[in-house]
């Protein structure tokens, strides 16, 4: 296996991109979310390239125009249409023996994956799609009720909670303002949401929907979404970027079992 670092062409501008070399006939293009370079939080992609490309499958890393090494104005996720192809073509073009080629994207790189109908790819992982439309965004995404709901029962499913509530370890101002949220209707699908399941019904590839179980992110994902679609994988107490040992094992183990379908 090899790291090539080089330039590839996205219109009159250059993107920054990263190849890990393997001989397989199946590839990975990793798209990075919000502003995030190609390297990921804490080098996490960079390191989960690695270990997939040692299982056999290049992958392709790269920084959107406007973010990182790339030239260019950051037009944000939705706009990202334009990057994406520029990547996958560059990518082929580097990887000639290919025969298939999965795109895998986390948090708003997954909304942008669904929102250009996964064009071009054999396959795509998306993890914890961003749901958020720009008018109803704030600082941070709020907890579904419907996992407000599953908190509080498992809460009173464990005797050493109740006691903590019967000797006054319990904030009782706290404890109804979660009562009350959790009393909420169910969220109804943002105009993003909509345009995202627009987008995925037109692709005929194969899909695999990762969520992690402690996110909020994935929450509100997986309130609007069918809760019995078998596309669909939920890794219980794992956090948005899968950082503990055995979250990063089943992130890697799930995007090398749709690599090997």
């Amino acid at each position: 296996m090899n790291r090539l670092q080089f330039t590839f062409g996205c219109g009159s501008l250059k993107l920054a991109g990263s190849l890990d070399t393997a001989p397989g006939t199946t590839g990975l293009l990793i798209v990075s979310g919000g502003n995030e370079i190609r390297s990921g939080a804490f080098s996490g992609q960079s390191r989960l390239a690695a270990r997939i490309a040692r299982k056999g499958f290049s992958v392709f890393r790269f920084d959107r125009r406007g973010v990182g090494d790339s030239e260019g104005e950051n037009r944000g996720f939705r706009k990202s249409k334009g990057d994406i192809r520029a990547a996958l073509e560059a990518f082929s073009a580097m990887a000639p023996q290919m025969e298939r080629v999965f795109a895998f994207g986390n948090c708003d790189a997954a909304s942008a994956l669904m929102l250009t109908e996964g064009k071009g790819f054999d396959g795509l992982i998306l993890s914890n799609p961003w749901t958020i439309a720009e008018d109803e965004e704030t600082a941070e995404p709020q907890h579904a009720p419907e996992a407000i709901r599953s908190r509080y029962i498992e809460k009173l499913k464990n005797p050493s909670e109740i006691a903590r509530l019967l000797r006054g370890g319990v904030d009782l101002k706290k404890l109804a303002r979660g009562v009350s949220a959790s009393l909420r209707p169910s969220s109804s699908p943002s105009s993003l949401a909509q345009d995202m399941r627009s987008g995925l019904d037109q692709f005929e590839g194969s899909v695999h929907i990762l969520l992690a179980g402690a996110d909020r992110t994935a929450q509100l994902f997986d309130s609007t979404w069918d809760r019995n679609d078998p596309r669909v994988r939920r890794c219980e107490g794992a956090g948005h970027a899968y950082v503990e040992p055995e979250h990063r094992d089943w992130l890697e183990a799930q995007i090398l079992a749709a690599l090997r379908a």
